[in-house]
């Protein structure tokens, strides 16, 4: 596959190139797993959003610039390039930010896009229960129809950015006589609403970038509701595909992960094994193989084509190439890498990426699951 870009997509990549030099943070920002580096990271959404760089696809209405995907892909490919951090919104503009695109009211798209692309309402994502793991299906937090409002009980877990954010949305079961996909409602709600218990989850590395959320009759109005009551299943699957699919793993980070890995090899090749080569060498040959791939769906997406199960077979290749750069990483550092501390700079970041890339193929849908779905949809297997 060879990419030719137009003269009007290449003066697009210059204009980002050339914000990014003027704009991203010298000095690297602390990390988004703690308070004081989550807070950095906000303030750096905001300034992306002073020049218009929040969401580029959305329309120019709601924050964005109304650009495709393939200027997406070039504006990431930069991004990444330039040493830009992570995004501390991700959960909003990557996965809730579409879905309100594709089925929210004009009501609630001008409500939340906007200020989701600005940078003002950090979001959480809130699905899994103690009893349910990553079995969407088998969610029993309740919401019970009360007037014009919703109340709500149960208890989420693994939150991803809940022990900071502002919102949360989620999955609830509106009908309680309903079993597994059947029954359930997708509802936003503020993570300050009475009755609502953030319980940070202290991790590994000592910091609590997840958390459990609790509900003790939480009243939240039926407007926060997303589509019609029980079509929860329905939307949460097109907020899974964002997840899984194109967006929130663009090929740009894993691309500019490899290229550290390579100089990291570098710094190390003295002392590097033969197999710790080929991993570096096969991380190379996986994100560029993982970036044509993505080229091609997207190209095919503009064309009017719905991702289906390239959006599980985008999450199997991703996470376990994820987990694959930062063992390649961790095993050129040595066994020493593991007791460094946060503080310790540029070798810390692989410790960090290496912790975090071990959940790959669970979050999102583990992966087993997915493997299922792509066996189902294009091998035509029985369930």
């Amino acid at each position: 596959m060879e990419l030719n870009y137009t003269p009007e997509q290449q003066a697009f990549r210059a204009e980002v190139r050339a914000w990014m030099a003027a704009n991203v943070p010298s000095q690297s920002l602390k990390t988004l797993e703690g308070r004081e580096g989550f807070d950095q990271h906000v303030l750096w959404e905001r300034k992306l959003a002073s020049g218009n760089w929040g969401m580029v696809t959305w329309p120019e209405a709601y924050g964005g610039r109304g650009l495709d995907l393939i200027q997406w892909l070039i504006f990431e490919e930069e991004y990444w390039a330039a040493g830009a951090p992570n995004r501390a919104n991700q959960n909003g503009i990557f996965l809730l930010g579409p879905t309100i695109i594709e089925y929210g009211t004009d009501e609630q798209k001008a409500r939340f896009l906007t200020p989701m692309a600005h940078g003002e309402i950090m979001w959480a994502q809130a699905w899994s229960e103690p009893d349910a793991g990553s079995d969407m299906a088998a969610i029993r937090s309740r919401a019970v129809r009360d007037g014009d409002h919703y109340v709500i009980n149960g208890q989420k877990t693994w939150s991803s950015r809940a022990a900071f954010a502002d919102w949360c949305f989620g999955l609830f079961r509106t009908d309680g006589e309903s079993s597994r996909h059947h029954g359930l409602t997708f509802i936003l709600l503020p993570l300050d609403t009475p009755g609502v218990t953030v319980r940070p989850i202290r991790q590994l590395h000592g910091e609590t970038g997840f958390a459990e959320i609790f509900f003790d009759d939480v009243r939240v109005p039926v407007e926060n509701r997303l589509a019609d009551e029980g079509e929860g299943w329905k939307v949460a699957m097109a907020t899974a595909g964002f997840e899984r699919g194109l967006m929130l793993r663009s090929p740009a980070r894993f691309q500019a992960t490899a290229k550290r890995l390579v100089q990291l090899y570098d710094q190390h090749s003295q002392t590097a094994s033969p197999q710790a080569r080929d991993a570096v060498l096969q991380a190379w040959m996986d994100a560029e193989a993982y970036a044509l791939n993505t080229y091609s769906v997207a190209a095919q997406v503009m064309a009017g084509r719905k991702i289906g199960a390239e959006a599980s077979l985008n999450k199997i290749f991703w996470s376990e190439m994820d987990r694959a750069q930062h063992r390649a990483a961790m095993s050129l550092l040595g066994a020493a890498a593991e007791l460094r501390t946060l503080a310790d700079g540029e070798a810390n970041t692989w410790l960090e990426g290496y912790i975090f890339s071990l959940s790959g193929p669970i979050y999102a849908g583990s992966n087993e699951i997915q493997r299922n779905i792509v066996a189902e949809r294009l091998l035509g297997l029985p369930r």
